[in-house]
Order: structure tokens, then sequence, then C-alpha cells
């Protein structure tokens, strides 16, 4: 491809919505490092293709009045993780539990198939889906490495009254004026998270995921 042939670099900005969520990505990956319930995990991170990362899935007003956040997907590279790409989860109904006002959500994507449908956008998850889900939640009683399979490891985290969060219905969709915004030019998904592109604003968050054991 042609952008291999030459590695384009965004220049570092001073803080956007796009550098904060970056930032506020790097956050949620040290609360799963720390959550007992991500343990049963733990082993698969090195054979998770990609990872969706939603720092803050808020109740209300997001799309068309429903559940939404704004995330970073990054995939596994030769290299190492990629750059991250900006996606967008949001749906008419998460089940969200009564109280409950926000979420962070990490997804893991286990198989070449499922990132490659999230890569390329409108991805709904549940019934109907295609991919099969596994969920961790904290605070809720851990599952066990011999129950987690799956193309898609879900890990989640909630404040307010928690009774449990599902994902059923969600729509993962890639965020384009936000990649454009975040590397200064517009490039296809595809290309980022092949390693061609870079923000040097982006290495703290791929070394740490490098770095999850």
């Amino acid at each position: 491809m042609a952008f291999a042939a030459l590695l384009f670099t965004a220049p570092q900005a001073s803080a956007t919505p796009q550098t904060d969520l970056v930032a506020s990505a790097s956050t949620t990956i040290d609360n799963m490092r720390t959550d007992p319930s991500f343990g049963p995990a733990r082993n698969m991170m090195d054979r998770a293709r990609g990872m969706l990362i939603v720092p803050t899935l808020i109740k209300g007003g997001f799309i068309f009045g429903a559940e939404g956040g704004n995330g970073v997907l990054l995939a596994r590279t030769n290299a190492g993780w990629s750059p991250p790409a900006f996606y967008t989860v949001g749906s008419a109904s998460f089940g969200l539990q009564a109280g409950l006002e926000k979420a962070q959500i990490v997804m893991l994507i286990m198989s070449d198939r499922a990132l490659k449908a999230v890569q390329d956008g409108d991805v709904k998850l549940g019934a109907g889906g295609g991919l099969t889900i596994a969920t961790l939640s904290a605070g809720a009683e851990a599952a066990t490495a011999a129950n987690l399979s799956g193309d898609i490891i879900i890990w989640t985290s909630a404040t307010g009254l928690y009774g449990g969060l599902t994902l059923n219905g969600s729509v993962i969709s890639a965020s384009n004026e936000w990649n454009t915004a975040y590397y200064g030019r517009a490039i296809p998904v595809g290309d980022i998270l092949a390693g061609g592109m870079r923000n040097p604003g982006s290495e703290p968050l791929r070394q740490k995921l490098s770095a999850v054991r």
C-alpha cells in the first residue's frame, strides 16, 4: 500500500477532545489491570488481535437520546500495538440498570474476523451480530478462565447503583472526523491500524498496552 512507503507523523497538539480521550483510555487500562475481575483474561492479552477502549459510556443524550461514548481502537501489528483510531459506541438500549451513571469498557478483540468487522464499522453486538461475546464485570462475581471464550471479551466497570451492563444491540462505528482531527488529515482506519500514522501523544497508551500482563 502507498501508506507503507511514507510514514506520516502528525504534530503533537495541545489538549483537544481527541488527546483527552487517549489519555483517559490510558487511565482505563490502569483501572482494568488492578481489577480482580480482569484476572482470568490476563493470559489472553498476548492473543488479542485488537482492543477497543471506551473510558466513559454515559446514560442519555449521546446518539438520538440513547446511551453511548467515544473510544479508541488499537490493533496488534508486527511492531506492537498500532496507533489509535477513534470510534463511537451507541445504542437505543444498553440494558443499563436503574441508577447507573457511567461505565468504563474495554473490549479484547480475540479473532481476526471480529477485528475486521469492527474496523469496517457499524458492527452490532449481540443476537444476530455473528460474533460471540464474553463479559467480565467489576463488582460482579469473577468469571473463570474456563468459561472465557469468544470473538470479543468485554471488561466493564460502572459507577452508580450497578446491577449489570448488557451491550447487546450496541453499534460500533468509526469516527472519521475525530481521526482527521487527531492525525491532521483524512486517512482510512485500516491505514491507521496498520501503523501508517503516528501521533506522539499516543505513545504512552501503546506502551502501556504492551506492558499489560
